[in-house]
């Protein structure tokens, strides 16, 4: 038994694999790796058993990394253990926080955000997962929550000290709940008994955290690759692309499984040229925002043979992590994933999030048709999802849901100006202009020959989107998507 500055007692032994020592500094860790030799022991009693060895870390790049220290909830916390997971969309990672030597919690990605999540007591057993369908609404504890994820994960590989460790590479159930008051339930069926942790949203500057990685000393070697398509070298600047396009030859290629994995690849023919380009840097909503992907979209609703378009363009921030600001014929919006799930009325008319209700404006099915840059989810060609916009007034909130997962974003209505503005294009902004720019009582000081050419105009647009869509149906003339699609649900 060893004893560390400011009391604090941790545990102390050679690796039963290279001898080197292995500590552990909170109470409640059984188990650990070798930080040398990446054999995986195990606690019992006063000695260490080897049980395997553990997988080589994907490098995320992140900011975060192993004793890194902060505070939550004013209560003191250090960063002792990293777990990395896959599931068919991809991987995400959770570090483990060891608060006071005797609790530990959890810091998770949360859509390009942080969750910040403590054991929870579900009160009672709990469900199989697979009475756990995306969309149902269950209760925990008193609290209501709707399903939002329900995936099939591994574990790939972990560092430092954990709680506990399903043995790796089997898979297992991780459920995800949400509820209206931004809180986030965790189930994890990769123990004997179901574990649980609750969270909600937190901002690493409100963590005070300190022991970050440097900035300066990232190693960007090998984040650089030749596509496997055409040979193009393609370079990655986002820490956890889960998707990427080859700017020669616009396939998508597929990191899901890091850079050193099997490249896979799908081609893409008909490029369309967003009107920001990528790589652009505009200042929106208080903040400095980089153009990392763009993709664009196809509608249509039940029953109607229309289909209508829309482009997203997804935009970057490190502190803010990921928005969507989203271009359809009715207007420009900006939005983001939210951390919890609105409560929607059964018949879908309405939403309740925050305490703020809206109406819904559209129901269809979506499909994505051309994607470029990069994102922090495994993004397709021909991806589908079944989407539901809802607005109060100039405040939106759009549904997206696909076979095992249900995300939300929310935001607000923005002036097409200020967007042209943003991106130092206000010498296009004529191209920013949409149908919420016109009042519908400015065609009453127009004479017939003026109408009749800004109808022959439209139509002229409308043609010449179609062609850069790759679609004969054009854009959607009375409405379009608030939301981006943000797969991987919300620890992932």
């Amino acid at each position: 038994m060893a004893e560390e500055p400011g009391n604090q007692r941790y545990y102390r032994a050679p690796c039963p694999g290279c001898g080197a020592p292995v500590e552990f500094r909170s109470a409640q860790s059984t188990h650990a790796v070798c930080p040398y030799c990446q054999s995986t022991v195990v606690r019992q009693g006063d000695t260490l058993a080897r049980t395997g060895k553990m997988a080589e870390l994907f490098d995320d790049f992140s900011p975060l990394q192993l004793f890194a220290s902060g505070r939550v909830q004013d209560k003191p916390f250090t960063l002792i253990g990293r777990l990395q997971y896959t599931y068919p969309g991809g991987r995400w990672t959770e570090w483990i926080a060891s608060l006071d030597g005797d609790r530990t919690g959890v810091l998770s990605e949360d859509n390009g955000a942080y969750v910040f999540a403590l054991p929870f007591d579900l009160q009672r057993a709990a469900p199989p997962p697979v009475d756990l369908r995306v969309g149902a609404t269950t209760a925990f504890a008193g609290q209501s929550y709707i399903v939002t994820s329900n995936e099939q994960v591994a574990l790939t590989s972990a560092q430092g000290e954990l709680p506990h460790l399903p043995e790796l590479g089997s898979p297992f159930a991780m459920v995800e709940l949400r509820n209206d008051k931004g809180l986030v339930l965790s189930i994890d069926y990769g123990t004997a008994k179901p574990s649980a942790y609750l969270g909600r949203s937190v901002q690493l500057d409100d963590l005070q955290l300190t022991g970050l990685r440097d900035e300066s000393a990232k190693d960007e070697k090998g984040r650089s690759f030749n596509c496997p398509n055409c040979g193009s070298p393609v370079s990655v600047n986002l820490a956890d692309s889960k998707s990427i396009t080859c700017g020669n030859c616009h396939s998508i290629i597929d990191l899901s499984q890091g850079i050193g994995g099997e490249l896979k690849h799908a081609e893409q023919n008909e490029p369309v040229r967003p009107l920001i380009a990528l790589g652009s840097v505009g200042q929106l909503q208080g903040a400095q925002w980089q153009v990392v992907g763009f993709q664009h979209r196809m509608g249509q609703e039940p029953g109607d043979d229309e289909q209508f378009g829309w482009d997203e363009y997804l935009l970057y921030n490190k502190k803010r992590g990921f928005s969507f600001l989203v271009d359809a014929e009715d207007g420009w919006s900006m939005v983001k994933p939210t951390t919890g799930a609105p409560v929607m009325a059964e018949n879908g008319n309405t939403a309740t999030y925050l305490n703020k209700r809206y109406q819904q404006q559209y129901a269809y099915n979506a499909e994505t048709t051309y994607v470029a840059g990069e994102f922090y989810w495994q993004v397709e060609r021909g991806q589908k999802t079944f989407n539901r916009d809802f607005a109060s007034g100039g405040a939106l909130l759009s549904m997206e849901r696909s076979a095992n997962e249900l995300t939300w974003s929310s935001g607000s209505k923005i002036d097409s100006g200020v967007v042209a503005t943003a991106f130092k294009l206000d010498a296009k902004k004529d191209l920013f202009s949409r149908g919420d720019a016109l009042p519908v009582s400015a065609a009453s000081g127009m004479g017939c020959g003026t109408i009749i050419l800004v109808i022959v105009v439209i139509i002229f647009v409308l043609i010449l989107m179609s062609n850069c869509s790759g679609s004969s149906s054009g854009y959607r003339s009375s409405g379009g998507s608030y939301g981006g699609y943000s797969s991987g649900g919300g620890h992932k």
